[in-house]
C-alpha cells in the first residue's frame, strides 16, 4: 500500500509538472512551417487528442478513461467513484512533423516539434463530468520568395515571411439527459499574435522597401454538441453524434509600418507607421464561420470500434481584410473522415499484446482555400497504437500520419508531411472522502 500512495504521489508531482512546462512551450513554439499559414489567422491545430488523430480524427467516440477536445458531450462519460473518489484524467500530447515542400522545379525539407495539447478532466456526479485545459489554435510560420519582371526587365524580388499563433484555453462539461443521450458545451478563449512581414527589392537598386504588419488577436468560440450512443444489443453500441462550432468575431487589433532599408546593411532609412484609423483597419473582426459536424459509428465495447464523421463550413464568408492576399477565394468548406480501433482482449493479464488498442483511419479536407484559381486539399493517412502502462487505465498513445496538401499546379506548392505524435493518458483516483476523522 505504501509503495502504491508513493507512485500516486509521483505521478501527481509528473503531471503538474508537464503542466507548468507545456503552457511555457505552447506560447514559445514554432507551431508550422507550411507556406499556407501566411493565409487567414494561419493554419489551424489539429483540435483531436492523438487517440483520435489516429482515427483519422474523428470525435463520435466517447469513452470513460481518455478526453475528447471535439466533442463536449463525451465528458458524461468521465467516472465519479462516490466515497472512493473521482477519476481524473490527465492528458499531454506532442508530435514532430517532417516537411517536404514541392514547387514545379525546387523541393525543400524542413521538420519541427511542438507540444499539442495538455488538460485534464473529471467526474463531478454520475453521468455528468468537466475538463479544462490549453492547446495551440492556429499557427504562423512560414518564409516565401517569389520573383517577377518589371517593366524595365529588371528583376522584382518579394520576400514574405511571418510568425506567431493562437492558443486556445478551453474549459468543457457534459451530462447525460437520458440512458445513452448526452449534451455538452465547450468554451474557448483564443488569444495570441501574428506577425507579417514582406521585403521587396528590385535588381540593381541599393535601397528595398519593407511592410511590418501584426495583429493581436482575441475572442471566445462555442462548441456544442449531442450525443446518442444506445446499447443495442450484449455489449454492441450505436454512436451518433452532432457538433456545431459556432464562433464569435475575433478581434484582431493591428499595427502597420512601412519604409525603406538599406539591403547593404539592413539599416532602416526611412520607416513610420501607418494611421490604420483613417482606414478603417486598426481594429478589424474575423468572422469565422460555424463548423457543422455529423458523426456515426458502431462497435463492441472494448473490442472494437468503426465510425465516420462528416463536417462543413461555409468558409466562403470569410475574410481577413487586414492583410489583403490578392490571389486568394475562399470556398465553403469540408472534412470527411473513417476511423476505428481494435483491441484484442483488454482484461488479459498476461500477453502484453492482447491489450494494445490498435487504431487507423483516412481523411480528406477541402480547406476552402483557392489560391490561384486552384483548390487546396489535404489527405491524410493514420494508425498507430495505444500502449497500456502496467495494469490500469492509463494509456501511452503513439499515432503516425502521412499526407499530402496542396498541389504544384498554378505556381503553387504542394506539402508531403509524415507526423509522429505522442499522447500520454493517466488515470488516478483524486478526492477520495476521508473515511477516518
Amino acid at each position: 500500500i505504501f509503495i502504491g500512495v508513493q507512485q500516486t504521489q509521483m505521478i501527481k508531482k509528473i503531471a503538474a509538472s508537464l503542466l507548468f512546462l507545456a503552457f511555457l512551450g505552447l506560447r514559445a513554439q514554432e507551431g508550422t512551417a507550411s507556406p499556407y499559414s501566411y493565409f487567414g489567422i494561419g493554419e489551424l491545430s489539429s483540435g483531436a487528442s492523438v487517440e483520435n488523430q489516429m482515427m483519422g480524427s474523428i470525435g463520435v467516440l466517447a469513452d470513460s478513461i481518455h478526453l475528447s477536445f471535439q466533442n463536449p458531450a463525451a465528458y458524461s462519460q468521465l467516472l465519479d467513484m462516490g466515497d472512493n473518489g473521482k477519476m481524473v484524467t490527465y492528458t499531454a500530447g506532442i508530435s514532430h512533423k517532417q516537411l517536404r515542400l514541392n514547387s514545379f522545379t525546387e523541393q525543400e525539407s524542413t521538420s519541427l516539434t511542438n507540444i499539442d495539447y495538455l488538460a485534464l478532466g473529471f467526474g463531478l456526479a454520475k453521468g455528468w463530468g468537466i475538463g479544462f485545459g490549453v492547446k495551440p489554435y492556429s499557427s504562423v510560420g512560414h518564409s516565401i520568395v517569389s520573383e517577377k519582371l518589371n517593366a524595365a526587365q529588371d528583376t522584382v524580388t518579394n520576400q514574405y515571411s511571418g510568425d506567431g499563433g493562437l492558443n486556445k484555453v478551453f474549459i468543457s462539461s457534459g451530462g447525460e439527459l437520458l440512458k445513452g443521450l448526452s449534451v455538452g458545451v465547450s468554451v474557448g478563449l483564443n488569444f495570441g499574435e501574428l506577425k507579417y512581414t514582406r521585403i521587396q527589392s528590385v535588381q540593381d537598386v541599393q535601397f528595398g522597401t519593407i511592410d511590418l504588419r501584426t495583429s493581436k488577436v482575441n475572442g471566445l468560440d462555442f462548441t456544442y454538441a449531442l450525443s446518442y450512443n444506445p446499447e443495442l444489443k450484449e455489449k454492441h453500441r450505436l454512436f451518433t453524434s452532432l457538433r456545431v462550432n459556432t464562433q464569435a468575431n475575433l478581434t484582431s487589433r493591428n499595427t502597420q509600418r512601412v519604409g525603406s532599408f538599406s539591403l547593404v546593411d539592413g539599416n532602416e532609412i526611412e520607416v513610420i507607421d501607418v494611421d490604420l484609423e483613417v482606414q478603417g483597419l486598426h481594429r478589424t473582426f474575423l468572422k469565422i464561420p460555424t463548423t457543422t459536424t455529423f458523426g456515426v459509428g458502431y462497435g463492441k465495447d472494448q473490442k472494437w470500434f468503426l465510425g465516420a464523421e462528416m463536417s462543413l463550413q461555409g468558409l466562403s464568408d470569410f475574410e481577413n481584410e487586414f492583410l489583403g492576399v490578392e490571389n486568394l477565394e475562399y470556398t465553403n468548406a469540408s472534412t470527411y473522415a473513417f476511423g476505428g480501433y481494435y483491441l484484442p482482449n483488454y482484461s488479459a493479464f498476461n500477453g502484453y499484446f492482447k491489450r494494445i488498442v490498435y487504431r487507423a483511419g483516412v481523411r480528406y479536407d477541402k480547406t476552402g482555400m483557392m489560391l490561384n484559381g486552384k483548390d487546396v486539399n489535404n489527405f491524410g493517412i493514420t494508425f498507430g497504437f495505444g500502449l497500456p502502462l502496467g495494469l490500469n487505465t492509463s494509456n501511452l498513445n503513439v499515432g503516425f500520419e502521412l499526407g499530402r496538401r496542396g498541389t504544384t499546379a498554378a505556381n503553387l506548392i504542394e506539402e508531403d508531411y509524415f507526423k509522429v505524435s505522442i499522447g500520454l493518458s493517466m488515470n488516478d483516483r483524486w478526492f477520495v472522502k476521508r473515511r477516518i476523522n
